[in-house]
């Protein structure tokens, strides 16, 4: 079993930052894609970033450019630095991993961690 525990999310004011953190305990065998799904009030879960076990990446339009994923492979953590936040941001954040263990390849997924941007 693998587990997914989120951490970082809170209130802040539109432009603001904040650092979302993820990290992965179990038995694992191998992480090959991490990465962050949200959903905000109303609305169906979607795709924010991801990294690879290469580094490569991926972002979704809306946070292009705002957005940094990074991935500590040591410690079977990623992170999302969030800055120039907005309140079409707001929503609750997912932490996932496409990974393998004993129990063969699969996702995992996180609690979810809440962002509030508003003034």
């Amino acid at each position: 079993q693998v587990q997914l525990v989120e951490s970082g999310g809170g209130l802040v004011q539109p432009g603001g930052s904040l650092r979302l953190s993820c990290a992965a305990s179990g038995s694992i065998g191998s992480i090959y894609v991490m990465g962050w799904f949200r959903q905000a009030p109303g609305k169906q879960r979607e795709f924010v970033a991801a990294v690879t076990s290469s580094g490569g990446t991926n972002y979704a339009d809306s946070v292009r450019g705002r957005f940094t994923i990074s991935r500590d492979k040591a410690k079977n953590a990623v992170y999302l630095q969030m800055n120039s936040l907005n309140p079409e941001d707001t929503a609750v954040y997912y932490c996932y991993a496409d990974l393998s263990s004993g129990s063969g390849r699969y996702t995992s997924w996180g609690q979810g961690t809440k962002v509030t941007v508003s003034s």
